[in-house]
């Protein structure tokens, strides 16, 4: 048994050495008592009562015995480290030589500043060994002093992998020392925000280089790199990506230079297969840099990318930065997506127009997208920019053309924001309605094309005016409230009569919303009281769910064939207090035939629809399936789901919509090539259900719409709507087209035809109206009429082989 004494002897001895100064003999009892000596607070405090110069040669001594006995003893190396963190800077040739020597032999043995230390010093006199660069490396993620002398002595650490990274590593010889190290310290970029050292650094290397051309030149890469082939940058890349983004940070970016760095946030969140997102630790890092950035470019991009991205990480990011915004300003969070909007310099509401030249350019929001038409000198109209702009203004037309991209990605992000409006519960005065939506120059282009209540009155912009259904203008006061119009308890005369005064003014809306479904309680879901089976058992492709539910602001864990559980699908709604849950869970037990090459399910079958107090307990599912509990783990029973008939009705409407969206678009009885039931042919039953089966809410509405658009349509005088089908007569058969799936049957006898629509096919045309945009599948149900009604003049070889009899 150790007695209290014999550590108090160590501690002595250590003293008696240390105060004799003989090192040697100091090294050895060192050395031999090293379990004892490491730990003990008396030795360790005679120690430090050693002269800096002192540390080296006592050091080296410590690692000759350690060599000596050819064994790795960990105390002893301990010590090693503990004594060479005081190692002064100053050090011999030799001592840095045999420090290197011993550093290479014992890797780990020397702390980060002692290894820095001697590398320096190594360095002051000639080149580092290869050895010791493999050693400092393979330490490097230790110690931000040691990356950055790394950087010093050997340049970026990239890896020409990346094609991006191999232009980088060809500028880098051309470029001057003090770039050098701007770019050597930006790969030293390895924490997910910049620390006050490495920003104090940064600014010190910056002010010996010119700000607009390192801003420039940074931008350039980061531009290539967002449009680089979808590849996942490797670890030391996504470094430097990092480190250029906190560079052009502080050039004091131009207002180009923001919207590149929000457009490298979505090129860094690219999924790629069978990785998932390509970057999030260098989206993560633009959306900081953005959030940092003061000035409307910068809140113009979190403001897109909040409508845009679904990535839960990166998401939470972009909230916090428009929040913190939000509280710098002291308004909601509404409001600063509201006021975010740039207006791009347009001059009016939805158009623009520039003069290059002799020529002009005339930039105008045509539905959500962008539309350029050019004159030449002489006034005649042209599609694409004349020769002399392309040979004088190359720089502008670029220009130009990025602000139309620009455009066009912040009306998609508008359209997604003004779609969430319904559930909101957003109201306005008139007079900041109109300077936010109805006259904004960009919004306003959507805003003109919807319904709004002022004081209650519904409404809508046509011939210059907000007009009532009867073509009433509107007078207010500028106090008065506005509001977004849902058809949702309103009387059935009104929803009509918007729909047609839509029709009449040739308004296209930018999503359904005269023609929004709208889900009312069912007798069925009455008397199950606190779930809905309307959208149970369809069988859905997981990873389009997937994405679609991200989209409509839904949370969804990819599922795998594995031993774990699982939450259901949910949308948290924190103004009604509510959160909705769809249940769905994996099937099948095939690894080959239902699940990807990663482990997760290729399909889902779903089950109810509950909601719940946004606070309530979280409900969890094995991945196989077995039904919901109300914790992991366990068998407990699910907490109490509210009645339905407790819920909001456009609340209720509104997530039943979504339901119904999902199973409309990730159904696999949507594919046209799914007829024989998928794989060993096990959903035949469901797919044949689905494809010719009742009609969805979404799809009545499809079948009203079309019921009133054929009359005027040139596919009309062969086709007429009848049940769940437009029927159409070709010239060699007749088809049924179903109104929910867009399958077809071919008379006489019912045989199913395939026909894969093209990328294409939802483009039906100018002279085909329609007064909404986003179903997809409406338009793709008329191509295929049109088509269908010419049958005889068909010349794909997959197809005719169908229709024509054999023979």
């Amino acid at each position: 048994m150790t007695t209290t004494t014999e550590p108090v002897w160590y501690a002595d001895r250590a003293r008696e050495l240390v105060a004799a100064n003989d090192l040697d003999k100091l090294a050895g009892h060192l050395h031999a008592h090293a379990r004892l000596c490491r730990d003990n607070p008396e030795v360790r405090a005679a120690l430090r009562t050693l002269s800096r110069a002192d540390v080296a040669p006592l050091v080296l001594a410590m690692a000759a015995r350690l060599r000596q006995d050819g064994k790795h003893f960990w105390p002893p190396r301990d010590l090693i480290g503990q004594l060479a963190r005081r190692l002064p800077t100053e050090l011999a040739p030799g001592q840095l030589q045999e420090l290197a020597a011993f550093a290479v032999e014992e890797p780990y043995a020397l702390s980060p500043t002692a290894l820095e230390t001697v590398a320096r010093g190594l360095a002051a006199t000639g080149p580092i060994s290869a050895d010791l660069m493999e050693v400092l490396v393979d330490r490097s993620d230790e110690s931000q002093r040691l990356r950055q002398f790394i950087a010093e002595v050997a340049g970026p650490r990239l890896d020409p992998d990346d094609p991006w990274a191999r232009q980088i590593l060809s500028e880098l010889p051309t470029l001057d020392t003090s770039w050098r190290q701007l770019v050597a310290h930006a790969s030293t970029a390895t924490t997910p925000r910049p620390s006050a050292g490495w920003s104090a650094e940064a600014t010190r290397l910056l002010a010996e280089v010119d700000l607009r051309a390192a801003g420039q030149l940074f931008d350039r890469w980061l531009a290539t790199a967002a449009r680089a082939p979808h590849q996942q940058p490797t670890s030391v890349n996504a470094d430097l990506l990092r480190g250029l983004l906190w560079l052009v940070e502080r050039t004091g970016p131009t207002p180009e230079q923001v919207r590149r760095v929000g457009g490298l946030v979505e090129a860094m969140l690219r999924r790629l297969p069978g990785v998932g997102p390509a970057c999030p630790k260098v989206a993560n890092a633009a959306v900081g840099v953005l959030g940092r950035l003061d000035g409307e470019p910068a809140l113009a991009q979190l403001a897109r990318l909040s409508a845009r991205v679904t990535y839960k990480g990166t998401r939470k990011e972009i909230d916090k930065a428009l929040d913190a915004r939000a509280a710098a300003l002291g308004i909601s969070r509404d409001e600063i997506e509201e006021l975010a909007v740039p207006d791009y310099g347009l001059t009016g509401v939805g158009r623009h127009e520039v003069l290059l030249g002799g020529c002009r350019a005339e930039l105008s929001i045509a539905s959500t997208s962008v539309a350029l038409v050019w004159h030449t000198e002489a006034g005649r109209q042209v599609k694409s920019p004349p020769a002399a702009v392309r040979r004088d203004h190359a720089a502008e037309l670029a220009d130009l053309k990025g602000l139309a991209k620009e455009i066009t990605g912040m009306l998609t992000a508008q359209v997604a924001r003004l779609d969430r409006l319904f559930l909101a519960q957003r109201s306005w005065t008139l007079a900041v309605w109109r300077q936010r939506y109805l006259d904004h120059p960009l919004v306003g282009a959507l805003a003109r094309r919807l319904l709004w209540q002022v004081d209650g009155v519904p409404c809508g912009w046509a011939d210059s005016a907000l007009r009532t259904v009867d073509d009433t203008p509107v007078s207010a006061g500028d106090d008065a409230e506005v509001r977004i119009w849902h058809p949702i308890g309103r009387p059935v005369p009104e929803v009509v009569g918007w729909r047609e005064w839509l029709e009449r003014h040739r308004i296209v809306q930018p999503f359904k919303q005269a023609h929004r479904e709208v889900y009312l309680l069912t007798p069925a879901e009455e008397t199950a009281g606190t779930y809905s089976n309307r959208f149970a058992g369809h069988i859905l492709r997981q990873h389009q769910f997937h994405a679609l539910a991200a989209v409509r602001g839904w949370t969804d864990r990819l599922r795998l064939m594995v031993d774990d559980s699982y939450p259901p699908t949910s949308r948290e709604l924190p103004g009604w207090g509510l959160r909705a849950e769809y249940w769905v869970e994996g099937i099948g037990d095939d690894w080959t035939a239902d699940t990807t090459d990663s482990g997760s399910y290729l399909r889902l079958v779903t089950d109810q629809v509950r909601f719940y107090p946004i606070a309530a307990a979280q409900n969890w599912s094995h991945a196989s399936g077995g039904g919901y509990s109300a914790q992991r783990w366990t068998d407990a029973r699910p907490g109490d789901p509210l009645p339905l008939d407790r819920i909001p009705p456009l609340v209720f409407s509104e997530i039943m919509r979504d339901v119904d969206l999902f199973v409309g678009v990730a159904s696999v009885g949507n594919d046209p090539t799914w007829s024989d039931g998928g794989p060993q042919g096990r959903f035949r039953d469901y797919w044949s259900s689905y494809s010719f089966g009742e009609l969805s809410a979404t799809a009545e509405t499809r079948r009203e719409l079309l019921a009133r658009l054929l009359p005027r349509l040139a596919v009309g005088r062969r086709a007429r709507i009848d049940g769940r089908f437009l029927v159409v007569d070709g010239d060699l058969r007749t088809y049924r087209i179903h109104l929910g799936s867009g399958n077809i049957l071919m008379s006489p006898n019912d045989e199913y035809l395939c026909i894969v629509p093209d990328r294409g096919a939802g483009r039906t045309g100018e002279q085909q109206f329609l007064p909404f945009e986003g179903d997809g599948l409406l338009a793709v149900i008329l191509s295929k009429a049109m088509l269908l009604a010419r049958d005889a003049e068909i010349t794909d070889v997959s197809i005719t082989r169908q229709i024509r009899p054999a023979g």
